[in-house]
């Protein structure tokens, strides 16, 4: 059965049974329907394993859904953009301003060049170029919270650093998310930094190794609740098989028909989920 299945029942079961609720704090996040306070129940703190190696971490508890996952963290990572028109799904557009784009966050932070010392460049060109050259660096490290830019961002950056080590043959990567909302986005951003990590495992010559997610703010909302309840109850599945067309060397050559998964079986997706804002 999938592991991402227990690992994310164990968040879940902890979030509701021990977790801190903000009722009656003053808090930033509205329901999209009727503008009344979203509440949460929450964790501070969590932090959760994947070995990549073991299986590719997708939910069978519902489908994930791969190819938007993936279109979005090669929108971030490979285009290095904030156009949410050049994105497929619309995940972006209520945080979109005037101009289609989301302001000076996510992408647009990981396209601006620094000087490094073996030349000038952006951040995911630095950890290529460290990958392939300095591979047992303790310093590969990405961060996207810039706090010079962060009056500029249609939302300030929930998932905010990587930091990459090679232990032998191995590809390690640590996510740090200051905040999220378990329900909708924890397996999305799973799925989407497993396959970074394949990625840049694949043409810097290395095999993925562990996933580490390092949550600050981990919370279910209070109108999602009874939804997480009887998702974690359900029955679990094998983890789908994952594979990248071994014929990219390049990591800016991977398009959306490079990933490839299979056998991903799973329980009914869930409808209406509601959103806070």
């Amino acid at each position: 059965m999938s592991k991402a299945d227990e690992i994310f029942r164990t968040m879940c079961r902890d979030i509701l049974d021990r977790g801190f609720s903000t009722e009656g704090q003053n808090v930033r996040a509205r329901w999209a329907d009727d503008g009344a306070p979203a509440h949460t129940r929450k964790l501070f703190g969590v932090v959760n394993r994947y070995d990549l190696q073991e299986e590719f971490p997708a939910l069978t508890l519902r489908r994930t859904p791969m190819k938007n996952c993936i279109d979005e963290i090669l929108w971030i990572w490979q285009k290095k953009s904030n156009r949410v028109s050049e994105l497929h799904s619309h995940i972006w557009d209520a945080w979109a301003d005037g101009d289609g784009t989301i302001g000076k966050a996510y992408g647009y932070q990981l396209g601006i060049k620094y000087r490094f010392s073996q030349g000038e460049m952006d951040q995911v060109d630095n950890v290529l170029w460290q990958l392939k050259n300095n591979p047992y660096s303790r310093r590969i490290i990405t961060n996207i919270y810039n706090f010079q830019d962060l009056s500029e961002m249609g939302l300030e950056p929930c998932a905010y650093s990587m930091t990459f080590n090679v232990t032998g043959n191995k590809l390690n990567g640590i996510l740090n998310q200051r905040s999220q909302d378990v329900l909708v986005a924890n397996n999305w951003n799973v799925v989407q930094y497993a396959v970074l990590m394949h990625m840049l495992a694949q043409v810097s010559g290395l095999e993925a190794g562990e996933l580490v997610h390092v949550i600050a703010d981990a919370h279910i909302y209070d109108r999602h609740e009874a939804i997480v309840e009887e998702l974690i109850s359900r029955p679990s599945f094998p983890a789908p098989s994952f594979k990248l067309n071994p014929e990219i060397k390049n990591f800016y050559d991977f398009t959306l028909d490079d990933f490839i998964i299979e056998n991903y079986k799973t329980n009914p997706q869930i409808k209406n989920i509601p959103v806070a804002v």
